[in-house]
């Protein structure tokens, strides 16, 4: 099925399908209970809408479009917004709503083995009483924010709705930084075998971390008019002291965006670096190259003098003229060689 032409608010699933199976998982917690258990169906967590309890419904794959249209009609969630959370090319932003806000942003994972970057859309809708966050894929960056509500008498148990959407944003800005942190370690890396050995392979790797800093940034970026939104916000959904968890954030943010530009500054010298060492070293290889020539004029002029054809030639028939010839030579090429090196030319 096509997405052009269709009326707005049509589901259809646009990107990569990354999982076969559709995967739903569910918290419902308060300060003193705590269930949590994987739903064979959307509909087990219906129940739980309208109790008083923080319910945390998670969903790993968008490509199944009947379990979407399913949560957006028990929900209340907008067709439009529906729309969006299948659509996995949207740009990071908050819009809210009467009843509910939305959220998306990038979750990003940093592969070791091949040092490359990869995404999924991240999507949230924060309602009075529930959280439902959309992944593309099974696996996240959420350990810990499970480890903290699995906790009796720790203050997301104690907190709502909206202080969980801010531990799930938290999480997936902190990570970030450790992947920033690891790019900082290929960077250091990489100057050291620039300095040292630089090779076209060392100007391959440095164009593929240039293109991940502008794809980071393009992903990041936004996510501070994002936060901005969530903390001068007037929805009753966010309680003041939670807004003041969101600036930390968008403080974080900040330092992000500084250190991605301080990464792309760092990466445009190292490119300097890399074309000015090619250039000394072509210098070099043009210097000797010169010095070789320049020995070479005088004794050509030698050997083409005593290279002519002419019959009546001086010294042609002397005894010792071969000899003499190539003391010249010799006595010539070293008095240009000592020249040489007092001009340090050698």
């Amino acid at each position: 099925m096509t997405k052009a032409g269709a009326s707005p608010g049509t589901l259809v699933h646009i990107g990569e399908q990354k999982v076969d199976d559709t995967r739903i998982t569910l918290i419902d917690y308060d300060e003193a209970h705590l269930q949590e258990r994987v739903l064979d169906g959307i509909e087990e967590a219906f129940p739980l809408k309208d109790l008083p309890t923080v319910t945390w419904i998670n969903i790993d794959g968008l490509h199944e479009i009947d379990i979407i249209e399913n949560v957006g009609q028990h929900f209340n969630i907008h067709p439009l917004v529906l729309e969006d959370i299948v659509n996995t090319g949207q740009r990071p932003k908050t819009e809210e709503f009467e009843d509910f806000i939305y959220v998306v942003l990038k979750m990003l994972h940093y592969n070791e083995n091949s040092g490359e970057i990869s995404s999924e859309q991240f999507s949230l809708v924060l309602g009075p009483d529930f959280l439902i966050s959309f992944q593309e894929i099974q696996g996240d960056v959420f350990k810990t924010v499970r480890e903290r509500i699995r906790k009796p008498k720790t203050r997301i148990r104690k907190a709502g709705c909206d202080y969980l959407a801010y531990a799930l944003i938290d999480a997936v800005v902190d990570n970030y930084f450790l992947i920033l942190e690891k790019l900082g370690e290929n960077i250091e890396t990489l100057e050291e075998d620039l300095l040292e050995n630089p090779s076209p392979e060392t100007l391959q790797t440095l164009h593929e971390m240039k293109r991940e800093m502008i794809y980071l940034r393009k992903q990041i970026w936004p996510i501070r008019e994002m936060i901005n939104s969530l903390v001068k916000g007037e929805s009753s959904l966010v309680n003041e002291s939670t807004s003041l968890f969101f600036r930390d954030i968008y403080d974080h943010t900040i330092q992000i965006i500084d250190t991605i530009e301080s990464f792309r500054d760092i990466l445009s010298g190292m490119l300097d670096i890399y074309l000015s060492t090619l250039s000394n070293k072509m210098n070099e290889v043009m210097k000797v190259l010169t010095i070789i020539a320049t020995i070479f004029i005088p004794i050509t002029f030698v050997a083409g003098i005593y290279g002519m054809n002419f019959k009546f030639m001086p010294e042609l028939e002397w005894r010792w003229g071969y000899v003499m010839v190539w003391a010249i030579i010799v006595v010539v090429v070293g008095i240009m060689i000592g020249f040489f090196k007092k001009k340090q030319w050698l």
